[in-house]
């Protein structure tokens, strides 16, 4: 099952099939996207966590049931095609942190990519086994969001041998933006998230929207996406709440308006 859970201004989205270590097969990609919807239309939600239970994360798709692979993978297709190239994760207005324990593999690693942030334990390994499958990376994220998080020789190499890596040697790569102990990693995960929470969530939208466009189009298209923005920042209620905060010495309080 695909749980979905809001305390306070944070949702996690947890990965629960231990039975099948979190592998993900048609009808659980179908729950993981409505609830990636359901927590970027929740005014009241203004950071997701994505996790796995049991101490996996996702172990990728559910290879049990082979007839159900391909549609599987048809359903990020098909709830791609409004938004553009985009994924769900990465289109959502929210900030999306992974916090990763055991294995994130497959389509599971692909999931990781997807999120803006990460967190692992110590005990994480993420592989890009595709090679070993006779696939390429099959959200998409392997060959175009991961070369961009990791830097090309990297993702060449991860891609390339499809073998695990560590949760320090990610962190290393710039990939993870922390490593803790198993037992820490709720907190820590819940704690950078209610950072992100406590932004201005009109903020973290346009600048979200900005940098993942920016990741397609040219400087010279870039800058008027990037003035527009700007301008709707300086007419919010939200600039005029960061400006007021500041100038009393106090915690802002944003609306995302």
């Amino acid at each position: 099952m695909i749980r979905y859970e809001v305390d306070g201004r944070v949702a996690t989205i947890t990965i629960d099939r231990p039975d099948r270590r979190n592998a993900l097969d048609r009808a659980h990609v179908v729950d993981l996207l409505a609830t990636v919807a359901e927590a970027s239309a929740d005014d009241a939600v203004r950071a997701v966590v994505l996790t796995g239970a049991g101490g996996v994360f996702c172990a990728g798709t559910d290879m049990s049931a082979r007839d159900d692979i391909a549609p599987a993978h048809d359903d990020w297709w098909a709830d791609m095609e409004p938004n553009g190239w985009c994924w769900p994760i990465v289109r959502s207005p929210k900030p999306f942190l992974a916090a990763v324990d055991g294995a994130a593999v497959g389509q599971g690693a692909e999931l990781t990519s997807h999120c803006d942030w990460r967190i692992a334990s110590t005990r994480a390994r993420f592989s890009w086994n595709f090679v070993h499958r006779g696939l390429v990376p099959d959200t998409g994220a392997g060959t175009w969001l991961l070369p961009r998080q990791v830097g090309l020789t990297n993702a060449l190499r991860l891609v390339f041998e499809g073998e695990p890596i560590r949760a320090e040697t990610a962190k290393a790569m710039g990939y993870v933006h922390a490593v803790v102990e198993p037992e820490a990693l709720g907190r820590a995960a819940r704690d950078a998230a209610e950072r992100l929470a406590a932004a201005s969530p009109l903020s973290i939208r346009l600048a979200k929207r900005l940098i993942y466009d920016g990741l397609g189009r040219s400087v010279e298209d870039h800058l008027p996406a990037h003035v527009a923005a700007l301008r709707e920042c300086f007419a919010s209620d939200d600039h005029a709440e960061g400006v007021a905060a500041w100038r009393e010495k106090r915690t802002p309080r944003f609306t995302g308006r």
